[in-house]
């Protein structure tokens, strides 16, 4: 690699420029992002004095419903009258226009078809519908306009008006198609199919006209020909009090909004979430630059075209609109992943615009400097992951797991990321150096394992289909080991025979050029494919039914392998002469040998962690996609430009920064290590007499009262049983699932969420215990009692 002041950077024989076709001076005059800081410090500071208002109860939900219809309704709609009627439609760049329509409806119908191929039958078309909307109808006017205009108003002004242009056109050709299917999904629910095509087609268009951002887009376009681009001077201070009300007013509410969203997660909606956002801040803006890139021909000026391309990827990062959350009410569905989601991409689009726009802005870059910060963030991170690494392979031999199905295979994946980072840390150091031998082994342990972390996570979701499907692998797990780790070395053995090494590079993924990026292509969309397909067959069906059949299953043979079959587990409610109900557990079982305890453990061990095998793979493929699309750039683009770098950065903190993942999702098991720290953590803040010692909230005493007086006895005829946890002993019991279902079948609780709070109330309040006095109250298959 050799380093000039253009910018440039020899890599692998082919020049790679992170300018705009050499112009060094370019950058500096087609954006400024000086403005860019205090315009996002603006709208998030405003964002967050709505959601301080909101969760302060300054102002009350009724209240914000009335600010969010004064801004949908009046504020945004003259907004959109006074741009339309001043609209320049000469400096309109169309190729551009049709790039973005084209790029949104790509992602349109790719969540749209996903949806349809995972979604069970009962709620596909309304999934695929909102789904689809959320992915591509962006926040443009209250949060991407001041962005737009912080950056380009003093470069490019006419760009500002792509908004006002891109976002009701959009409305207009993609949200019909969601809400007919919101509508098809509604016809279909109610049974009564009398109702005719015609009267469905009639509501969607109904549904159309009547959002005011389309009545004002079309109304203001007849305005802008009638009134020849000039709003009359009596209408002028009218609109322009309205029009001025919206950026405030509407971040203001989208802070409203925001108040308790996070809290209505569920397990069931993070991989759906993970999907969307993946949709909305990563594929978005990418096909956005390749469709303005592919189509926008009639850019004489190179410089004006890489601005658009760059501007067209800064408009796809734009997060989801809150008026998504409204349809989402409208059509009761999916509200939570929606307005969740609506969140989450909110505040993760601020950094990715900064960093894109801070990348866009740097006049020229020498691409050594560029290399060495890229091996150091490689490095530094590794360092730390390797740390999480070991200490979670320690968690999962400590928890016996690691030879149970799919943890063995998880193990193996950890070792892969365990020995790439390793690589990547004595790669730091030999690469700089001149011992080829030691760069060989050193390249061929960091390039084996780095291929293994790209293939293991397909196999892992391979592997929990087959499990789902047969209860047990009917392939050998050491085929799944061979493959995990045999096609990475037979891959980097080709590397080492066939490829040439490139003497101007230090970075360990093209060390052997172009080969080096097919080899790494192919592997990777071999291993995406293998994942997708395989994450796509877990969420046909209902995969939850089937995960508590299993349970239950696997629940009762662990308290055969406990308890010799002379002996049960469970014994009928009544009295036995020879004193076995003398022998009864009345204060909490403190025996170590107490077989519900002994079941409990076992049940532990045997626990395949379904959920978070599934979020792990989704995560990793979604890391995959990003190597993908690094990969397909270089090998398309002769000139990558400098976005290209964001995503290398990305890159380097997926591959080898998987441990944080691998730490987060399986590092910090429940019973071994969380369970024990709060408990012991709890017992030194507040003594051991910590009960009695403090004073109930009222709603739990409350909650406490009404149970004991009027429901305490029937619970314990529906659901608790006498258990034998010891040769004489025995408690009467019951699992926290039960009670759970219990509490919704009697109405006391909407939905499990709901059910797992008032068992927790009971808990705190000093109704019921754990059999060991070790868990908080769950929903799963722990051991709980009421106390008397």
């Amino acid at each position: 690699m050799t380093a000039d002041t253009g910018g440039t950077m020899q890599s692998q024989g082919t020049s790679f420029n992170f300018s705009y076709e050499g112009d060094s001076s370019a950058p500096s005059s087609s954006m400024s992002i000086d403005k860019l800081f205090p315009a996002l410090l603006e709208c998030f500071g405003i964002i967050l004095c709505g959601y301080i208002a909101g969760r302060a109860n300054i102002i009350t939900s009724t209240q914000a419903k009335g600010l969010g219809n004064f801004v949908s309704k009046f504020a945004l709609p003259a907004l959109l009258f006074k741009n339309m009627v001043l609209l320049d439609f000469g400096n309109v760049i169309w190729p551009f226009l049709w790039s973005i329509l084209l790029a949104k409806v790509s992602v349109f119908v790719i969540v749209c078809v996903l949806t349809f191929i995972v979604a069970s039958p009962d709620s596909r078309f309304s999934k695929a519908g909102l789904y689809s909307i959320f992915a591509t109808q962006s926040n443009d006017f209250a949060l991407g306009y001041p962005i737009v205009e912080a950056l380009y108003q003093n470069t490019y002004p006419e760009y500002l008006q792509y908004i006002y242009l891109v976002a009701p056109v959009s409305l207009m050709l993609l949200n019909p198609i969601g809400f007919a299917f919101c509508e098809i999904q509604k016809w279909k629910n109610q049974g009564n199919h009398q109702q005719s095509k015609l009267r469905i087609m009639g509501l969607v268009v109904l549904q159309v006209l009547k959002n005011p951002i389309v009545f004002m887009v079309v109304i203001g376009l007849i305005a802008h020909f009638v009134l020849h681009q000039t709003i009359p001077a009596f209408m002028t201070e009218f609109v322009d009090g309205l029009a001025n009300s919206f950026g405030g007013a509407a971040l203001f509410y989208l802070g409203l909004s925001m108040v308790g969203q996070l809290g209505k997660l569920t397990r069931s909606t993070v991989v759906t979430l993970i999907l969307l956002i993946t949709a909305k801040l990563l594929l978005m803006p990418l096909i956005c630059k390749d469709m303005v890139d592919l189509l926008d021909n009639s850019n004489t000026s190179a410089l004006n075209h890489s601005s658009l391309s760059n501007y067209a990827f800064l408009y796809g990062v734009f997060p989801t609109a809150p008026s998504v959350a409204i349809y989402a009410v409208y059509y009761n569905t999916e509200l939570e992943v929606v307005t969740s989601g609506m969140v989450i991409s909110t505040f993760l689009s601020a950094p990715i615009m900064y960093v894109s726009a801070w990348l866009l802005t740097i006049p020229w870059m020498d691409p050594q400097v560029l290399m060495n910060s890229l091996q150091n963030v490689s490095f530094n991170i590794s360092i730390v992951s390797l740390v999480a690494l070991v200490w979670t392979i320690g968690v999962m031999f400590l928890s016996k797991k690691f030879n149970r199905l799919p943890h063995m295979f998880t193990v193996n994946l950890f070792v892969a990321q365990c020995l790439t980072c390793i690589g990547m840390i004595a790669w730091n150091f030999v690469v700089k150096g001149d011992n080829f031998i030691g760069q060989v082994l050193t390249f061929t342990l960091l390039c084996t394992s780095l291929y293994s972390t790209y293939v293991w996570p397909g196999l892992i979701a391979l592997s929990l289909v087959l499990l789902k499907r047969f209860e047990d692998l009917k392939v050998s797990p050491g085929v799944f080991v061979i493959a995990g780790w045999g096609i990475p070395a037979f891959v980097t053995a080709l590397l080492l025979i066939s490829g040439e090494k490139m003497s101007d590079t230090i970075d360990s993924l093209f060390f052997y050029g172009n080969l080096q990026r097919i080899c790494t292509t192919v592997v990777v969309a071999l291993s995406i494919l293998l994942g997708g397909g395989s994450l796509v067959c877990l969420s046909r069906g209902s995969w939850a039914q089937n995960d508590q059949i299993q349970e239950g299953n696997s629940a009762e043979d662990l308290m055969t392998e406990v308890e010799p079959e002379s002996q049960s587990l469970f014994e009928p409610a009544v009295t036995h002469p020879g004193g076995l109900n003398r022998g009864q557990c009345e204060n909490g079982c403190e025996s170590t040998d107490c077989l519900l305890v002994q079941v409990e453990e076992l049940q532990q061990v045997a626990d395949r962690q379904v959920a978070r095998h599934l979020i792990l793979c989704l995560l990793l493929t979604v890391s995959l996609l990003a190597n993908l699309s690094s990969c397909l750039w270089l090998l398309f683009n002769r000139v990558p430009g400098r976005l290209y770098l964001e995503l290398e950065f990305f890159c380097a903190v997926a591959n080898y920064g998987q441990g944080f993942l691998s730490f987060a999702l399986f590092g910090l098991d429940k019973h071994l290590i969380i369970l024990p720290f709060k408990k012991r953590l709890y017992r030194l803040w507040y003594g051991k007499k910590q009960e009695e010692q403090m004073d109930l909230p009222e709603d739990i005493r409350m909650t406490c009262t009404q149970f004991t007086k009027y429901h305490k006895d029937q619970c314990c005829h529906d659901i608790v049983k006498k258990r034998r946890c010891g040769k004489r002993t025995m408690v009467d019991c019951f699992l926290g699932c039960e009670l759970v279902e219990w509490l919704q079948q009697v109405g006391l609780a909407q939905d499990v969420g709901e059910a797992v709070l008032y068992g927790t109330r009971l808990q705190q309040g000093g109704v019921l215990q754990h059999i060991k006095q070790e868990y908080d109250f769950q929903d799963s298959r722990l051991y709980y009692r009421f106390i008397s």
